[in-house]
């Protein structure tokens, strides 16, 4: 059900060989595997019919690679705040890796050493929200999975630690709205694969 209110979609990038393995790929700009481009074409047909004031993209070439294969790119506007969240020490690990060094880690709630902090991921998605907000205009994003789960917390108000609670797989679609009002921002839709 569309809504006459602006809405704003999200797709997370394609597979890479990071995110078959599990590895944390922050700002490693690791292309997409086959697989993940049979996928990013696979969204054009999930978007077919639809239309967007802008497209926006992060920076890197995974989020590129989806936009432009799902036909809405070559040249998206890029988005330097739509980066995947900066890992720094833990750039490349796998989760068991990292708990091997300190077992009750959680992302969402210690950030990385070296990197990002949910606070700092927030402040980014903070300042993309505005952005939104400002624009009032049905706009689609491309970006990383855990970048996109702060998005959605602070864009219903959430503590940018509640995206721990909101998952996505490559090549989802998800819808951020409003309700009755722009007073009333909603996830119209999340993780459709």
């Amino acid at each position: 059900m569309s809504s006459p209110l602006p809405e704003i979609y999200l797709v997370r990038h394609g597979e890479t060989e990071w995110t078959v393995s599990g590895r944390h790929t922050g700002r490693s700009d690791i292309p997409l595997t086959r697989s993940g481009e049979e996928a990013a074409r696979g969204v054009a047909d999930r978007l077919q019919g639809q239309s967007f004031a802008a497209v926006w993209s992060s920076p890197s070439q995974r989020a590129r690679r989806t936009c432009e294969l799902a036909g809405f790119g070559p040249a998206p506007e890029i988005r330097d705040n739509l980066a995947e969240w900066d890992y720094g020490a833990y750039e490349g690990l796998i989760s068991k890796q990292i708990h091997e060094l300190r077992p009750d880690w959680q992302l969402f709630r210690d950030g990385c050493p070296e990197g990002e902090a949910a606070a700092d991921v927030g402040a980014r998605a903070d300042a993309i929200i505005a952005e939104l907000r400002k624009a009032n205009a049905r706009i689609l994003v491309f970006s990383s999975s855990h970048f996109l789960r702060v998005l959605g917390a602070r864009w219903l108000g959430l503590p940018p630690e509640g995206g721990a609670h909101f998952v996505l797989d490559t090549t989802s679609i998800s819808v951020l709205g409003y309700e009755h009002n722009l007073a009333e921002p909603v996830i119209r839709r999340w993780n459709q694969i």
